[in-house]
């Protein structure tokens, strides 16, 4: 039984390592934060290019980047929108290369 228990524990461990691998890979987002998409967007796009993307307060009115950092780390929704415009943006520049 410790034999058989100690194959699937190897396994299970091995099978996670794999996904991980593979979701990291392919996973647009790894290793970035929303500050720094947040950040990246901006300098590309500026506050009111941003507002007319996506149209949510925090780059309408007084936008500052804690600001929408706030708001975004609190609402779902919008930081969704941000990070498929972000994913957007990268695949421009590199179809742009």
């Amino acid at each position: 039984f410790i034999c058989v228990k100690n194959v699937l524990t190897s396994f299970c461990h091995f099978l996670f390592s794999r996904y991980y691998v593979f979701m990291n890979n392919t996973n647009p987002l790894h290793g970035m934060t929303l500050e720094n998409i947040l950040k990246e967007l901006v300098a590309h796009y500026g506050f009111e290019e941003l507002a007319t993307l996506i149209d949510i307060n925090c780059f309408k009115i007084d936008p500052s980047i804690k600001s929408s950092l706030t708001f975004l780390r609190r609402t779902p929704w919008a930081r969704m929108k941000v990070e498929n415009l972000y994913i957007s943006y990268r695949k421009e520049i590199h179809a742009d290369k």
